[in-house]
């Protein structure tokens, strides 16, 4: 969760603000992407009321099913645990242990509703939840009114590159509210995350003291890579990859061996769009002195 001041007054609820975005149902869901595992930072073992966390620090498949809460105005703009600021409009959440950050779908089973949501944050610390959502992520699963039964499954770097998180068919979308009704939905919710004040260690190192988390090698999935090497043999393409992790550990988890008929290329992505992924190539040609290329998959 959000590292805490001090515990919210008695009887004081969670809520939105007096005059929430009337489109809350419009929100898009997060998009997933390939962010660095970092092995210390928000990642590191951590203890909260007496009981001792051990973050996951790979890319290992993950589902849960148990309570899921949601936090709003009283921590809206404040630091979570991997530094950022906490937008409760934002699709993020917290868990206890996955890693930050990752991206986690839920689903809702009382209504069938899903969402996909970023993991920014710790939390909760109440026996039986699960998952602290935002208000947006609340709202669009209809889980306003208080704690309620969800299921976690979490999108591993594998399924980002596959593309395999994507939904062929659309779930019914939450729905519409006025702003009014939203505020007052609030003001009546049960039981938020936010009843009882917790603090959890806020990331404040540089990004580059912890490497990340090695990933295994994905299938290609749509957009821009940055090719480092092609290889007859794919003994040749591990050894340059290794060589490069070496370097470059910021660039490892983005890193993939593909196997072409007649060669086998090491390329790192997806980049969401050309621009992107020129701006890896100039880091990489920097430090390796080598020539990437710009690779666009369909």
């Amino acid at each position: 969760m959000v590292p805490r001041d001090g515990p919210a007054p008695s009887g004081e609820r969670d809520g939105p603000h007096a005059q929430p975005p009337a489109d809350l149902a419009s929100v898009p869901d997060a998009q997933p992407r390939v962010e660095a595992i970092r092995a210390g930072g928000p990642n590191k073992p951590y203890t909260v009321l007496g009981r001792s966390y051990t973050p996951i620090r790979d890319d290992r498949p993950f589902s849960e099913r148990g309570l899921a809460s949601w936090y709003g105005r009283k921590f809206h703009g404040r630091r979570t645990a991997n530094g950022e600021v906490y937008n409760m409009y934002d699709m993020t959440a917290a868990h206890p242990t996955l890693p930050i950050p990752s991206y986690v779908r839920v689903r809702n089973p009382a209504n069938q509703r899903e969402v996909v949501v970023r993991i920014n944050d710790r939390g909760p610390f109440h026996p039986g939840r699960v998952i602290d959502l935002s208000y947006t992520a609340a709202y669009k699963l209809g889980l306003l009114r208080g704690v309620a039964p969800v299921e976690l499954t979490r999108i591993t770097f594998d399924d980002i590159r596959a593309g395999r998180w994507r939904r062929d068919t659309v779930d019914d979308a939450a729905p519409a509210a006025s702003a009014t009704e939203l505020a007052q939905l609030g003001e009546t919710a049960a039981a938020p995350a936010s009843s009882q004040a917790v603090a959890v260690p806020l990331d404040t190192s540089p990004a580059a003291d912890d490497a990340p988390v090695p990933i295994a090698e994905p299938r290609a999935a749509a957009g821009f890579w940055v090719q480092l090497g092609a290889f007859r043999q794919r003994e040749g393409a591990d050894g340059f990859q290794r060589r490069v992790v070496a370097e470059l550990d910021w660039l490892a988890p983005l890193l993939a061996v593909f196997a072409e008929p007649t060669s086998y290329r090491l390329q790192a992505g997806p980049y969401a769009s050309r621009d992107a992924a020129q701006e890896a190539a100039g880091r990489i040609r920097d430090a390796l002195s080598l020539v990437p290329m710009i690779v666009e998959r369909r």
